[in-house]
């Protein structure tokens, strides 16, 4: 791959999808596009560039979705979901005790295993059997992950990856060499394709978003407007989980970090009070 073609592809995906493809990654970016190359009837990747400088709308989109990393497991980084389960559902089941409706959204889901681990802290407090209605929205800008997501069926190799042994038997059914996670669970998540560059008027009054490990692929102008838009459609006192690498620190203005709690950040001062006074 000629330097001017990296810089073209550089260009192309981070305009339509916000990330960031460093020089240093052409060897990857190589090794990415060679499936796409394939599955379009391409010979080589440079074959695959030089149609995708004509405008293709069908490889352009391919070619976006396979530089975004799709890297997940079950409960990945325990933390935050500690943070979810003891500091912000209990807040929230609280809060929202007259309504009971919760609209929680999972951004960049990848291939699901997040989204159905908060599932499953969902079914431990039992909401549903209390009459809660829950809303557990699951994105990601790659349709194949999606439909992975949807399909609900992991390798042994992700289900041993962060999920305990009573989770496994409580949840999945093996199906062969894999395992196939439970209708009540799969029914509880909605899936979606979305690109987080797009319109977010489809999303509104939610209650915690998930976005981690997202922001990190993004330059600083993207996560500023990436951030604004989850502030717009998130509630007063609503929860925004992060990855441990990603901050709000000179994003973002309207949350606020707790203390003792890392990759959780709420909507205002005063949800930031009061989670810190009762944590």
């Amino acid at each position: 791959m000629t330097e001017d073609d990296f810089f073209f592809l550089a260009q192309l995906v981070r305009r339509r999808s916000g990330l960031i493809l460093p020089a240093n990654k052409a060897r990857f970016v190589t090794g990415q596009l060679g499936p796409v190359a394939r599955r379009f009837g391409f010979r080589s990747v440079d074959g695959l560039i030089a149609e995708l400088r004509h405008g293709r709308e069908s490889l352009a989109r391919a070619v976006t979705e396979a530089m975004t990393t799709n890297e997940s497991s079950f409960f990945r980084d325990k933390a935050a979901f500690d943070h979810f389960r003891h500091i912000v559902l209990p807040r929230l089941v609280e809060d929202r005790a007259k309504t009971k409706r919760l609209r929680i959204w999972c951004a960049a889901c990848a291939a699901g295993q997040e989204p159905y681990s908060i599932a499953m802290l969902l079914d431990d407090a039992k909401l549903a059997a209390q009459g809660w209605s829950i809303d557990l929205i699951a994105t990601d800008i790659s349709a194949e992950m999606i439909a992975r997501g949807e399909e609900g069926l992991y390798t042994h190799f992700e289900v041993q990856r962060g999920l305990a042994i009573r989770r496994l038997v409580a949840h999945f059914t093996q199906e062969g060499d894999n395992w196939r996670i439970g209708e009540s669970l799969r029914r509880m998540v909605s899936f979606r394709q979305f690109n987080l560059l797009d319109s977010y008027g489809w999303l509104d009054d939610l209650d915690v978003v998930f976005c981690r490990n997202v922001l990190m692929y993004f330059d600083a102008k993207t996560k500023v407007s990436v951030l604004d838009k989850i502030a717009e459609i998130l509630l007063p006192e609503g929860a925004l989980l992060l990855g441990h690498t990603e901050s709000v620190r000179g994003l973002s203005d309207v949350f606020v970090a707790i203390d003792d709690a890392p990759m959780l950040f709420v909507k205002g001062k005063a949800a930031a009070q009061r989670l810190t006074a009762t944590g």
